[in-house]
């Protein structure tokens, strides 16, 4: 399932999609919540595109810094919320988290 909020789960599904198909994906264990750290780290990884149920101002910015597109306001499984993005019928509500607001609610 989507996680609800993005910086407190326990990793990350990455897709590798070609031709606009998944020809790959894996699962990245989060290296921890540190304020900052996993913009970097996902962009060191090939990560183009997060995303996610909700997330904080400050993430998504450090994340559109790198070049890398935000979309929050996802959710339902991975696998339909993927397709609906390469279909083009996934579209960003652009809600921002107030910080740490859904702390340990990663499985919701």
């Amino acid at each position: 399932m989507v996680s609800q909020h993005f910086g407190h789960c326990e990793g990350f599904q990455v897709f590798d999609v070609e031709g606009g198909k998944v020809i790959k994906q894996e699962f990245v264990q989060s290296p921890g919540h540190r304020p900052g750290f996993l913009p970097p780290y996902l962009a060191e990884k090939g990560v183009n595109v997060v995303i996610a149920g909700g997330m904080g101002a400050t993430a998504q910015e450090l994340f559109q810094e790198r070049g890398i597109s935000v979309i929050v306001g996802a959710q339902g499984p991975m696998e339909d919320v993927v397709d609906q993005y390469l279909k083009g019928n996934l579209v960003s509500t652009g809600s921002i988290c107030s910080e740490h607001a859904h702390e340990g609610h990663c499985h919701d």
